[in-house]
């Protein structure tokens, strides 16, 4: 019982370990004036579990850092298209 525990206990504490950092290229083709890249980036900065966020209006694409534990690439795409810009992964996660 106490070695079940102990790798309970270990299990929980090793996890956060596991997680990698991601990034992914989106593209998000509707934004076409200077307040778009700060809503998208401000949709992005809600996702839990997210960091570092580019996002380039003259190449209409955002670049996500993320820790793949806490999000995924879906996720990130629905917080851009529920703030208003549908968008697809470009780059595949890395």
């Amino acid at each position: 019982m106490k070695k079940l525990l102990a790798m309970a206990a270990l299990s929980v504490c090793v996890a956060p370990l596991w997680a990698a950092t991601q990034t992914v290229t989106l593209s998000v083709p509707d934004m076409n004036c200077a307040a778009c890249p700060i809503t998208v980036k401000k949709a992005l900065t809600k996702v839990p579990g997210v960091g570092k966020i580019d996002v380039n209006l003259a190449r209409r694409e955002a670049t996500v850092m993320f820790d793949d534990a806490k999000t995924n690439a879906d996720v990130l795409k629905r917080a851009t298209k529920d703030a208003g810009y549908p968008s697809t992964v470009v780059g595949a996660a890395k």
